[in-house]
């Protein structure tokens, strides 16, 4: 089972009853913030995730229940199998990071995602854009690299040229390689910027 297919099973509703009050993104926040962490208590996974605690005792349960965290008196964490399930997610998406203002940005707050060996899944970027907007962030601009440049399709060919400024963050931050996609999508807070990159960049998986 691909990595798609075994998050979005976690997190799509399976049987009669209330519809989940997450989604796969929250999914793939929760597992980033717990590799970060040795182990994390529900309360504080509620705060950082911006979820109620009634989403993360379920989200919580669902990802126990298929062997991908354990919990205990000392907080949650994730299980050899969670382990490699996020490996999986960071060698697709191995930087998702908080970036300053430039030419590309769209509100107070972004992020910028790499995907790694998508850019030939991009067409217009507008997939990735609607998707961004519809999970909530201002917009997203999707970028490719492709021939030693970065582009952005059907508005620059040469983003050192044109978004100079966009050009050096991205460069220095993320560092793309050929054939890689970056996403920038922007809101009025982190989490929207961060929910709209993760979106963006899950159409491309």
């Amino acid at each position: 089972m691909s990595i798609k297919n075994t998050l979005n099973k976690i997190s799509l509703k399976r049987r009669p009853g209330p519809t989940p009050s997450f989604n796969v993104l929250d999914v793939i926040r929760l597992l980033r913030l717990l590799a970060k962490s040795d182990s994390i208590g529900r309360g504080k996974i509620s705060e950082r995730l911006g979820l109620g605690e009634g989403a993360v005792r379920t989200m919580l349960k669902k990802l126990s229940k298929n062997g991908i965290i354990t919990i205990s008196r000392n907080g949650c964490s994730l299980t050899p199998k969670g382990k490699k399930v996020w490996t999986s997610i960071e060698e697709i998406m191995p930087k998702i990071i908080e970036i300053g203002r430039n030419e590309l940005t769209l509100a107070p707050k972004s992020v910028a995602i790499l995907v790694k060996g998508c850019a030939d899944k991009v067409k217009s970027g507008i997939e990735q854009r609607d998707a961004a907007v519809f999970s909530g962030a201002k917009g997203a601009v999707t970028i490719i690299s492709k021939n030693n440049k970065l582009i952005i399709p059907s508005v620059s060919m040469n983003l050192e040229k044109d978004y100079p400024l966009a050009f050096k963050d991205i460069v220095y931050s993320i560092k793309p390689g050929e054939g890689d996609v970056i996403i920038i999508s922007s809101g009025d807070s982190l989490r929207e910027a961060e929910y709209g990159a993760l979106a963006a960049a899950w159409t491309l998986i």
